[in-house]
């Protein structure tokens, strides 16, 4: 082998371990669908439910999830009308913890949105409308966007919820402005990249979701009254859906799967599956169920059947990918949140229930239960499953449960 054959090795492992490296997280799970790629897990838990290894106690309020990167866990917390980001070790101690400002502090207080952390720099955005780009080594302030101010935006009535997107040197956020409606920033220096009008509606506490197709890469959300379909690289519309509710929150990401996209909410709404066209540039509306009307809690989609609680229909539920045909429908334990790993639905209800669930279409098989007993105030957090361990905040308490 010679100099340059093995100078060309070296260079290409460099650089996939930078990419690497760089491979921003995302909120719900490696691909922002709830599914963990985790194998080995327990099929069933101790009868007093899982293992707790360890909690930190001292998250002050929020609803945020815990993000896993340069081995640490970052979480957002409020505490005194400030907004923290809290960096603790695998074993659950503090490392370090920095304020990036002020938090919401109204209606259901706390931090909301989850740290995206790329390389070494860390991405919150407040419930107030500022988005902050920390140093994820030590929490210093690298900049920082009032989004509303800049970009003509304004806050909606529970405060900003979005989880920022990181594509490469973007970052997208939705300002709901009625010029700057959805904009994508320079993630080094907030400079602005490009501008959508979107429909000029407001913000609807949506995370997006990026499409790559052969053509082009979209990138897909919901605002006040319609799901939403930009060319990613420019900020183009190049299509869009009705969807309203009665307050006009739309908090779940959008499901994306094979050409097909499904876009759920509660407040009596439900869920819409779209197909895209080939290049991405319209859709066409496949199906829709009233029944599939999560509120927050996100679905999954595994083996082309999707999972999940709803809002106003309560029960848990499965329905075809293909056709939105109902296979079943229960309500052994409260409605909330799901994600998945391993074969298994962990379902983590509103009432603190803990549920490991078996991911099949012939009924909603409850094999483990355990009640969550720490932390503080509402059951909304989205969980987290990492190295054999299942992240679970409530309020102002996160815990890490052994599941493997």
């Amino acid at each position: 082998m010679n100099r340059k054959t093995i100078l060309l090795i070296v260079i290409l492992i460099v650089s996939s371990m930078y990419i690497e490296a760089q491979t921003p997280t995302r909120w719900r799970g490696p691909e922002g669908n709830g599914i963990y790629p985790e194998t080995g897990l327990l099929k069933k838990w101790p009868a007093a439910g899982p293992e707790i290894i360890w909690h930190f106690d001292q998250l002050g309020q929020g609803h945020s999830s815990p993000a896993i990167a340069n081995d640490l866990i970052y979480v957002s917390g409020m505490m005194d009308n400030d907004g923290y980001i809290f960096a603790l070790t695998p074993d659950g101690k503090l490392k370090w913890k920095a304020s990036y400002g002020k938090e919401f502090s109204e209606s259901y207080p706390g931090s909301r949105s989850t740290p995206v952390i790329a390389g070494n720099l860390l991405y919150i955005y407040s419930g107030l409308g500022v988005l902050t780009c920390m140093d994820a080594n030590n929490g210093s302030v690298k900049w920082e966007k009032d989004v509303f101010r800049d970009f003509d935006g304004q806050n909606i009535r529970w405060g900003v919820t979005e989880t920022v997107v990181i594509d490469g040197g973007l970052v997208y956020v939705t300002p709901g402005g009625k010029k700057n409606n959805v904009v994508a920033l320079n993630r080094n220096n907030g400079d602005l990249v490009w501008s959508s009008l979107g429909k000029s509606e407001l913000s609807a506490y949506c995370t997006p979701i990026l499409v790559d197709l052969k053509s082009k890469k979209l990138l897909v959300t919901m605002t006040a009254e319609n799901i939403i379909g930009l060319d990613a690289s420019t900020g183009k519309m190049l299509w869009s859906h009705p969807q309203t509710n009665r307050y006009q929150v739309h908090a779940n990401t959008p499901v994306y799967a094979d050409g097909g996209l499904f876009c759920f909410s509660g407040y009596g709404q439900g869920g819409v599956k779209l197909e895209l066209s080939a290049d991405g540039s319209s859709v066409t509306k496949a199906w829709f169920s009233e029944k599939l009307d999560s509120r927050m809690g996100g679905m999954v989609l595994v083996n082309d059947f999707l999972y999940g609680s709803g809002d106003n229909n309560r029960e848990w539920r499965c329905v075809d990918w293909k056709t939105g045909v109902e296979k079943y429908a229960d309500k052994t334990i409260g409605k909330g949140v799901v994600i998945y790993a391993d074969g298994m639905l962990y379902c983590y209800s509103d009432k603190g229930e803990l549920a490991l669930v078996e991911a099949s279409p012939s009924g909603f098989k409850l094999v483990s239960q355990t009640k969550v007993v720490l932390g503080s105030e509402q059951h909304w957090s989205h969980p987290v499953i990492d190295s054999g361990k299942l992240y679970l905040r409530h309020g102002n308490v996160l815990i890490a449960y052994k599941i493997k």
